[in-house]
């Protein structure tokens, strides 16, 4: 029963972290999905959207006159992180993806790895590059109740930042699902020219997918800092979503959600069960072998769609 329970807590864990991967994701998928641009900067825009929150909270005391422990302080300096991941997304389509249209697809992913480092570049020279503390008010422990009925330890974080992440793919998926807005994205995202027919405007679509995906960043950099620090180490939560992607498909909102929770849950129970077999420290890079394992079966990823070319 001890070993049932355990098992059990280690799969919980492995699943909530696998919602906070498929958060990270859901960027990807996003912008992928309406221009079939694989943004490499994505985890940049993760960093940037932290590092300005923190910072903002840093600066408003002095330019407020506000006490530092004011709860309005959080809000106006989220509002702030907003509008600079909005503006971030927007000038990102205007300067950066725009002038590429009907380039290569290695032209547009090799100006997102450009974009990386300046965003990187960017945010540190604003901001610094200490490693600073973020406190979302939830603490990192075991939830009572349940420990008490259960003898199973979830943490109230995780559970949390599972919730936020369950949220806004659902809100994301009505939104895609039956506006106006999402009805032109996936018909952006079937067939450009097409869409061009039928007077739908790409550079409008484009803009509003590249400013939703600022605002992704901003919820993964707040939950991300706040569970390992507001640091450059950021930047590589994009790594992390690469197998997510792969298992999920590129282009599917589901199988980013499918794809982080098969991630989270086997790194974990493989660290737990395999680790002590192989001596330990795994989780690091069994996803990546898991990932490589997946594409020699289904390349295109469990929602995506098999790709036909005619030679």
């Amino acid at each position: 029963m001890q070993a049932f329970q355990f098992f059990l807590e280690v799969l919980i864990g492995g699943l909530l972290s696998g919602v906070l991967y498929a958060l990270v994701a859901l960027g990807f998928v996003l912008i992928f999905k309406a221009s079939g641009v694989f943004n490499f900067a994505q985890g940049g825009m993760v960093f940037f959207a932290a590092l300005t929150f923190v910072g903002c909270l840093e600066k408003l005391p002095g330019w407020t006159g506000l006490p530092a422990e004011s709860a309005l302080l959080f809000w106006v300096a989220l509002a702030m992180a907003l509008v600079s991941m909005v503006l971030l997304g927007v000038a990102t389509e205007k300067f950066v993806l725009r002038p590429l249209v009907n380039q290569p697809h290695i032209t547009l992913f090799m100006a997102t790895i450009g974009l990386a480092f300046l965003i990187e570049g960017l945010a540190q020279g604003v901001w610094g590059a200490n490693v600073r503390g973020l406190d979302l008010g939830i603490q990192d422990e075991p939830i009572a109740w349940i420990m008490d009925h259960a003898n199973i330890g979830i943490s109230k974080f995780d559970l949390f930042a599972a919730g936020i992440a369950a949220l806004l793919v659902t809100v994301l998926a009505l939104l895609f699902q039956y506006t106006r807005i999402g009805r032109a994205l996936r018909a952006v995202a079937d067939d450009h020219q097409a869409a061009l027919s039928i007077g739908i405007p790409l550079q409008n679509i484009w803009r509003i997918v590249w400013a939703v995906a600022g605002f992704v960043a901003l919820v993964s950099g707040l939950i991300w800092g706040a569970r390992n620090g507001v640091q450059f180490a950021l930047t590589f939560t994009a790594l992390k979503a690469l197998p997510v992607l792969i298992l999920g498909g590129f282009e599917s909102v589901p199988g980013a959600i499918v794809g982080g929770l098969i991630i989270g849950a086997s790194e974990k129970l493989a660290e737990v069960y395999i680790g002590p077999w192989v001596g330990g420290g795994i989780e690091s890079w069994f996803p990546y072998m898991l990932a490589l394992l997946f594409l020699l079966v289904r390349p295109e990823g469990l929602f995506g769609e098999k790709h036909i070319d005619r030679v």
